[in-house]
């Protein structure tokens, strides 16, 4: 391999890549994990870490953390999936995406690895993050989970803390088909005497997280600050707190939650570790209101244009679209226009039921294996009286969106994290 577009497709091509073929792709447990990071000297054993798994929220809470941190003056590593854009938004240190160069030298160095071990995309790209987390000698690694917790890869790090954001219903063929088995599975990833703190728990959630940390004698903490208080001005959601007033560049109403678990996360941290991290009131202020810029996150409820406005967000399960249609209705315009396409192996049933019936629809399908065939999902949101177009792709439907709009209307973009990637760079001036 010569270029990094010739090594990322080398891995695309020989790892089964659950981002885009789905459940073929699912390797739960760890022993492929073992045998890689073992071929590569452990280099998850070399830096420290915040463990993070959730259904929701997860991303952003890593961001959010990952600002922080990189605010008080630490060099921070930020492990994130899937990507939107490009593959290295997966792999960041201090907001830099992993060098390219990096990529293509250790695709080429450990080709032989990979033939042996036969690792999946994600097990694969995973010790490539550890690596170079490792040779750059990061102070601390934010590592979020790909999928569940106990049985996903990411569970071979010891952290300094564990995060679990929420438990709701998303991908029940792997993780179980109630929010009790989805929970054990997240749960997974809490370790022996080691702080865990819990974002949201339901009746059904709490005992199992309770049982966990008993077992592990772990000390388990629960985010309960509930924001009532707060108001959106000019992309910006503020509120106040014990700290101050947190101005967050993350405006969407559903980062509330996400603020107080990662003000628990904060504050039992520093109660554990402040001979070694000092995290002042000023860094966690500034790392908060400035998450995007510092992280480069993106597909956040992000704001493309403004006449007509464009909003995309990457909620995708029946919690994150409730969430996108509660903003929604806060929302002021002329007409709403919803962009919208989702994976193949989605129970899309309830999510379309959510949305709202007086928007127009263009229902697209993203350029990948997994997505839903446009004609399909327009089908079926017919029959819960949602109403539209059919696009084969992203482009046609954005451009048709934008041909139509007034400059008073509303255009949504979402459904999956595919849709959202992919209509990103069509609003890049």
């Amino acid at each position: 391999m010569n270029t990094y577009p010739e090594a990322i497709q080398y891995l695309y091509d020989r790892l089964p890549v659950f981002h885009h073929i789905g459940g073929a792709a699912y390797k739960p447990g760890l022993d492929n994990t073992i045998k890689l990071l073992n071929a590569f000297g452990n280099p998850q054993s070399k830096f420290k870490s915040i463990h993070i798994a959730g259904t929701n929220g997860k991303g952003s809470v890593s961001n959010m953390l990952s600002a922080v941190f990189q605010s008080a003056g630490f060099k921070t590593a930020l492990y994130t999936s899937p990507h939107l854009v490009d593959f290295g938004e997966r792999i960041r240190i201090d907001g830099q995406m992993i060098s390219q160069d990096y990529v293509v030298d250790f695709v080429n160095r450990h080709q032989s690895v990979f033939e042996e071990i036969q690792p999946s995309f994600f097990e694969a790209t995973m010790a490539m993050a550890f690596c170079y987390f490792a040779d750059m000698h990061v102070d601390i690694a934010i590592i979020e989970t790909g999928l569940g917790g106990r049985l996903d890869s990411t569970n071979i790090v010891i952290p300094l803390l564990s995060v679990i954001t929420n438990i709701s219903f998303d991908h029940v063929a792997f993780l179980g088909d109630t929010l009790e088995k989805i929970a054990f599975e997240k749960a997974g990833i809490i370790k022996p005497g080691i702080p865990v703190v819990v974002g949201e728990w339901l009746p059904e959630t709490k005992p199992v997280f309770e049982k966990t940390a008993i077992q592990k004698n772990a000390p388990l903490h629960f985010s309960n600050e509930k924001f009532e208080t707060y108001k959106i001005e000019n992309q910006k959601l503020i509120i106040y707190s014990e700290i101050g007033k947190i101005t967050s560049d993350l405006s969407g109403k559903y980062q509330l939650r996400n603020l107080s678990t990662v003000l628990k996360v904060l504050e039992v941290f520093r109660e554990n570790y402040s001979g070694e991290y000092c995290i002042g009131n000023e860094a966690i202020l500034h790392g908060l209101e400035n998450v995007c810029a510092l992280t480069g996150l993106q597909g956040r409820w992000q704001t493309l244009e403004s006449q007509p406005k464009v909003i995309t967000d990457t909620g995708h399960n029946e919690a994150g679209i409730a969430f996108v249609c509660e903003q929604l209705q806060q929302q002021n315009f002329e007409t709403l226009r919803i962009i919208i396409g989702f994976a193949n192996d989605k129970d899309i049933t309830k999510i379309l039921k959510l949305l709202p019936a007086q928007a127009k629809y263009y229902f697209t399908q993203a350029n990948v294996q997994r997505a839903m065939k446009t004609d399909e999902l327009k089908q079926r949101a017919l029959s819960v009286g949602l109403t539209g177009n059919a696009y084969l792709s992203v482009r046609e439907s954005v451009e048709a969106a934008l041909n139509e709009a007034a400059p008073e209307d509303l255009i949504f973009i979402g459904g999956s994290n595919f849709v959202v990637g992919e209509a990103i760079p069509l609003f890049e001036k």
